[in-house]
């Protein structure tokens, strides 16, 4: 399956809006197009609404961009994930790393507010 994404500038921030299955095949692509909008600002927001599946290589997707952020100063906010995807990454332990958000407008919120 094909993945989408679209990158649009909103108060300030980039979000990025994704849809589709991240696995070992779309993740190297989707982490092409999102790491490049990292180096340009410090924070970003993932609308992930979209996202039904999310294998390994998506969790190891979302930590290389985290590490890029931090390494700015920025963060990466996580909006709109499915609760599979949430549950596999809260027993993981990824959640800590990121700023978490039921839609893309709670996510601006909550990054402003740091």
């Amino acid at each position: 399956m094909s993945i989408e994404v679209e990158a649009f500038p909103r108060d300030g921030m980039t979000v990025v809006a994704v849809a589709g299955e991240i696995d070992g095949s779309s993740a190297p692509s989707l982490q092409s197009k999102i790491l490049p909008l990292l180096q340009e600002n410090d924070s970003l927001i993932l609308d992930l609404n979209r996202v039904t599946y999310m294998s390994s290589a998506g969790l190891r997707m979302l930590l290389l961009l985290y590490r890029q952020a931090a390494a700015h100063n920025g963060r990466v906010a996580l909006a709109g994930l499915a609760e599979s995807i949430r549950d596999t990454m809260e027993i993981t332990g990824f959640l800590k790393f990121f700023t978490v958000a039921n839609s893309v407008d709670a996510a601006l919120t909550a990054l402003k507010q740091v």
